[in-house]
């Protein structure tokens, strides 16, 4: 999609795909307890962590082949793992070190990365990882007091009127292949996020990564 729409376009259409669904899933009770939640300091600022990270990531796509994409993003679990150990105190075993690297390892081998070299899309994709790292800790600090749909609906009800505003200047008429891709983008997209915060609340941040 984003070799022939822009980036804003593409994170417009997930997040209202995505707040649509929080919307008709929550309703009113889901609405109220956004208002009254006394963490909005805190899932704002995911939100935006969160933002920055995926356009980074989204911008770099544009440039960079896939298996070096993969690979660079795929720092995060170890960021988070090292962040886990540090900011959350958890117990960080050697299985699990153990794990994050084998996985790392089998991704080098899966998306055969090399040939990568020090670029502006380099430099996006690990500032993506590194922020998503953080991400996840934030989201495993939150998801201990409230509900994943809450931070779901936080997360897209910032980025929809930001990437809306930009939309404004970098707006394509997508066609109707476009809009069906751009629907799955966000039912996938939703779908994952609602798993992933499922897991932040009954998984340590650490065996996550």
């Amino acid at each position: 999609l984003v070799e022939t729409l822009s980036v804003w376009q593409v994170l417009f259409f997930r997040s209202i795909t995505i707040l649509i669904a929080c919307l008709l899933l929550g309703r009113g009770p889901l609405v109220r307890r956004a208002i009254e939640t006394p963490l909005k300091r805190m899932l704002a600022g995911r939100a935006m962590i969160t933002m920055t990270a995926w356009i980074c990531y989204y911008t770099a796509a544009r440039s960079m082949g896939l298996g070096q994409l993969l690979t660079l993003y795929f720092a995060a679990p170890i960021m988070v793992t090292l962040l886990a150990s540090r900011v959350l105190k958890e117990t960080v075993t050697p299985a699990r070190w153990s794990a994050v690297g084998l996985g790392f390892v089998g991704v080098l081998f899966a998306a055969d990365p090399f040939g990568v070299t020090a670029s502006v899309a380099t430099l996006l994709v690990l500032i993506a990882a590194l922020l998503w790292g953080y991400a996840i800790i934030l989201m495993r600090q939150i998801a201990q007091r409230e509900s994943s749909l809450i931070q779901m609906l936080f997360n897209n009800a910032i980025f929809l009127p930001i990437t809306a505003a930009v939309c404004v200047f970098t707006w394509t008429p997508p066609d109707w292949g476009q809009l069906a891709l751009l629907a799955s983008v966000g039912a996938f997209g939703g779908l994952a996020q609602f798993l992933v915060f499922e897991m932040a609340r009954r998984t340590p941040a650490s065996v996550m990564a």
